[in-house]
């Protein structure tokens, strides 16, 4: 069974001069007055009956009080705790005879149920610890969020790679007319050999008819002058006509090879092998964009599987609260971080967290109820109800929604009656819905 408050009496503390109050079991009970009459005294007057002296406020007695602070908190357990006397010592009776103390009020009184603040405003990250620790999933949640970081880390870098070296790839030159491989200059050269080669033994061919050419010509002169001398000369001009007719059909047919374009693919070489050293480079810069890119695929669809696996996780644990869960390491609720939500949906998320730290403990207490709107307060009232939690708050009100008004230190009754409460707010009695 959880633990709630059934009485409590508060005289001397802080504001309060004295306040009596029966709280109901299941929702809210709402503490209300104007500004400085001492609601939030009597919150901080519970937490330090049942929290212990670090809970304590700075000036616990109330300013020109001639007698020390009073605090009498009746639990539904049975336990009764007391604060009296000048030193404001802790007394705790249990009914069933067990040894009373602080460490026996510690066994079912969560702290943070009696300082919601706290948690209201611990980091996003840190409310979100707080539920996985809860649900019992912070450990394996932790090694995911670990390893996703570290994948997320990598293909950041893989990314900033494979971007440099697309942009590296885009301003390398490129030059279609170039060969696929760098020209080996030795090749040219045999090349060029061989047709000079070829054309030398043109040449020599070419002044062999020359010399011939002018040996006939000179010869023919001699006959014209020489006529006396024809008849010797006779078969030597004879063979050296048929010589003649020889070398002229030797080379009738020849033509001498052009290297031309050789001796400009030599002069040109280096300026062919920078292209082609610049397309294999380009070629080579797009090859590893493209594993670049390929590696950072890979890694975010790792990424994805992991988030998945998160998920999966969340999905299955049992959560305090429909609509909770924790993204990037924070906490959200209906798909909205904290500093998104309403501050409605910040109590009803705090409340239901703190419930799950210690189940044991039925009761909570809330400060300055007045930002929620009666439509919203109504809600959260019959939220509480439906979770059978006791909620103790303080609204700057006086109107029918309070159980208690505070008013100069003292509780003060209610004028209303019951049926123009409920008809206006479904309010039952006092501090339920």
């Amino acid at each position: 069974m959880a633990v709630k408050i059934n009485k409590l009496e508060i005289e001397n503390v802080k504001r309060v001069k004295a306040v009596k109050i029966e709280p109901t079991q299941q929702g809210l009970t709402i503490v209300g007055g104007n500004n400085n009459q001492g609601k939030t005294s009597v919150l901080d007057a519970i937490a330090w009956g049942l929290g212990g002296n670090k809970y304590k406020p700075s000036k616990a007695y109330r300013e020109g009080s001639a007698t020390p602070p009073r605090l009498h908190i009746v639990m539904n357990n049975g336990l009764i705790v007391e604060r009296t006397g000048k030193n404001s010592s802790l007394k705790v009776i249990d009914p069933k005879g067990q040894k009373g103390g602080q460490q026996l009020l510690n066994d079912f009184v969560e702290e943070l149920a009696i300082n919601l603040p706290k948690f209201m405003e611990s980091t996003s990250k840190e409310k979100a610890q707080t539920l996985l620790r809860i649900i019992g999933v912070s450990e394996k949640l932790f090694e995911l969020e670990r390893t996703e970081q570290e994948t997320y880390n990598q293909r950041h870098t893989i990314g900033q790679i494979a971007d440099q070296k697309s942009k590296f790839a885009k301003e390398q030159p490129y030059f279609p007319d170039a060969p696929k491989k760098p020209v080996d200059v030795k090749d040219l050269i045999q090349q060029q050999q061989t047709i000079l080669a070829k054309n030398g033994e043109n040449a020599r061919k070419r002044q062999q008819l020359t010399q011939i050419k002018q040996k006939f010509d000179f010869e023919t002169e001699k006959i014209q002058q020489l006529q006396q001398q024809l008849n010797e000369l006779v078969q030597v001009h004879e063979k050296t006509e048929a010589d003649l007719k020889i070398a002229q059909s030797s080379t009738k047919d020849l033509q001498d090879g052009s290297t031309a374009e050789l001796e400009k693919s030599l002069s040109e070489i280096d300026e062919i092998n920078r292209k082609v050293r610049a397309n294999l480079d380009k070629d080579k810069a797009e090859e590893d964009a493209a594993q670049y890119s390929s590696k950072y695929q890979e890694l975010s669809e790792g990424i994805e599987e992991i988030r998945k696996q998160k998920a999966a996780l969340l999905h299955d644990a049992k959560l305090p609260l429909p609509g909770l869960s924790v993204e990037d390491g924070e906490l959200t609720y209906n798909g909205q971080k904290w500093d998104n939500m309403s501050g409605s949906d910040q109590l009803k998320v705090s409340t239901a967290i703190v419930r799950e730290l210690k189940p044991d403990c039925g009761f909570i207490l809330l400060d300055k109820l007045e930002q929620m709107d009666m439509t919203t307060l109504n809600e959260f009232g019959k939220w509480l109800e439906q979770e059978g939690l006791q909620a103790i708050a303080t609204r700057v009100s006086t109107g029918d929604e309070c159980s208690v008004i505070i008013q100069d230190g003292y509780a003060k009754e209610q004028a209303p009656q019951a049926e123009t409460v409920q008809a206006q707010t479904g309010w039952q009695g006092k501090g339920a819905f």
